[in-house]
């Protein structure tokens, strides 16, 4: 955020609107007279950010992050932003992964001579970005140079990814990987003291702080907001992609915001709509006597497909809102224990009835199944499950936590087995035409998704067999494990080699 009064309270707020983005570490860092200022730490935003923390924080231009780790483990060494102090300093956020982290690390220790503290690939990042604005400065940046380093970042780097990055004494630098896999949104607000500018993973962090959306960052573009409060931008010269991550629609957004122009909400109606209507087809003889959604993510989609079915729409399961969201918990034990502490079964709505049970999606499918089991237990005659995303099969490789195809069990199943495996009497997948035609709707102008992890196919092109196969040795639950017992055996420590490459993400660069 680039303001014309101190903006840690702003950034806290928005931080807060987008805790579901990552609940692992929380960071926030500014700048004004005072210099540079940091704080950062593992949990929740309300818990890292102390009153004495917050007066610390000073300066009219800052930046926030949640962390949702893919990697390694919750060290608060890999918690952003990252620094480096050359050239003018640069803290750096980065929402996403980048595919050829290993042979950037290599290059950067051995021809860049930089040196690297962790095995995250944000770290990675910032050094590269660091590396080429060094190499086209003499004095203080322009405009133009900080937009040539980002290009040249560009042309090193490979994934998905959206990044801010604060040069101190400059301003704000935020920029989106070619193929706009991973959001990034621009703000702006009116004061009497001028116009104040943010970017945000989501719109919903603009609306907590009375922000106007202005629009998306497009593939490969980067926008410059000065400490003066002017926006400069730059359209990438190179070949652009437009692809963004369909999973973002499915479960990761909040319902509220709107990225690439779509809203998340309406998508998730017509996702309802498509399943109920493909339920129809498949099973025109239904004897479905009420839906009920696994809250949160479902609800809007299940409430569609009672509509359309002409069945009852319940809420047969009551969320703890204190316990974190289970998809994105750093390892399957953690995401097992939390099932049955998140959510607890009304027996009146399930006792005796034909309960069709609508998911955002399936992933590995544990949770799945302890739910079917706390359905039946609450005394439903059948359970059906339906997922409003179709199965996934493949690894993501673009900031999604599903990187070992071992761990999907989807993968190498068919749905009747996979039905069996999770206990449900029937189970319906949405398939990815109607996926893709819910969130597309009313956007004419993208013509495609990243729809990997459903489909296999990887829009940046250089996802390999060997890459994906060393990418769960690294990045699979076990591996997570052994990493972390390591750790706390003395084996180790985040900056010596042993940790992973981590993919974390930026829920807000203000």
């Amino acid at each position: 955020m680039v303001a014309a009064r101190p903006v840690n309270q702003s950034i806290y707020d928005a931080l807060t609107v987008l805790q579901h983005r990552g609940q692992d570490a929380a960071g926030i860092a500014t700048s004004g007279p005072d210099g540079l200022r940091v704080r950062k730490s593992n949990g929740l935003v309300r818990d890292v950010f102390h009153q004495r923390h917050m007066l610390h924080l000073t300066g009219n231009v800052g930046m926030g992050h949640v962390r949702y780790p893919t990697a390694g483990g919750a060290h608060t060494a890999e918690a952003q932003p990252f620094y480096v102090n050359s050239p003018y300093g640069i803290c750096l956020a980065h929402n996403g992964n980048l595919t050829n982290y290993k042979e950037l690390a290599d290059l950067l220790t051995r021809e860049d001579r930089r040196h690297l503290n962790t095995g995250s690939d944000s770290e990675v990042l910032l050094n590269v970005f660091a590396h080429e604005l060094q190499g086209r400065t003499t004095g203080r940046a322009t405009p133009d140079q900080i937009f040539d380093a980002v290009a040249a970042v560009h042309e090193r780097c490979s994934g998905g990814y959206a990044v801010v990055a604060m040069i101190i004494g400059h301003g704000i630098v935020a920029f989106r990987d070619p193929n706009g896999i991973r959001p990034l949104v621009i703000g702006k607000r009116e004061t009497d003291k001028g116009t104040e500018y943010m970017v945000a993973s989501e719109s919903v962090a603009f609306d907590i702080l009375s922000f106007e959306r202005v629009r998306d960052v497009r593939p490969g573009e980067a926008v410059y907001i000065e400490e003066g409060g002017v926006l400069h931008s730059r359209e990438y010269s190179g070949e652009v992609h437009h692809t963004p991550c369909i999973f973002e629609f499915v479960y990761f957004a909040r319902p509220d915001s709107i990225i690439d122009e779509l809203s998340v909400y309406k998508a998730r109606l017509r996702m309802g709509e498509q399943l109920a209507g493909q339920i129809v087809r498949e099973w025109p003889d239904h004897d479905i006597d009420v839906v009920i959604p696994i809250p949160d993510t479902s609800r809007t989609a299940a409430v569609q497909v009672a509509h359309h079915l002409g069945a009852k729409y319940r809420e047969g399961f009551i969320k703890n809102r204190y316990v974190g969201r289970t998809f994105i918990m750093p390892g399957q034990a953690e995401r097992t224990q939390s099932v049955r502490r998140k959510l607890n079964a009304i027996d009146l709505e399930f006792r005796g009835k034909n309960v069709l049970l609508v998911d955002d999606s399936i992933v590995r499918g544990t949770t799945s199944g302890q739910i079917i089991r706390m359905a039946r237990d609450a005394g439903a005659r059948k359970v059906y499950f339906a997922s409003a995303a179709p199965p996934v099969r493949y690894p993501n490789v673009y900031g999604i936590d599903m990187p070992a195809a071992s761990e999907l069990i989807a993968n190498g199943r068919s749905d009747q087995e996979i039905c069996d495996l999770i206990g449900a009497d029937r189970l319906i997948y949405q398939n990815l035409d109607g996926l893709i035609r819910s969130v597309r709707h009313d956007n004419s102008a993208i013509t495609e998704f990243d729809t990997s992890c459903f489909s296999g196919e990887y829009v940046t092109g250089d996802v390999s067999p060997e890459y994906l196969r060393a990418l769960e040795a690294q990045r699979s639950d076990t591996a997570k494990s052994h990493a972390a017992a390591a750790l706390m055996a003395g084996a180790g420590n985040p900056g010596d080699g042993t940790s992973t490459p981590g993919t974390t993400d930026t829920a807000v660069g203000m």
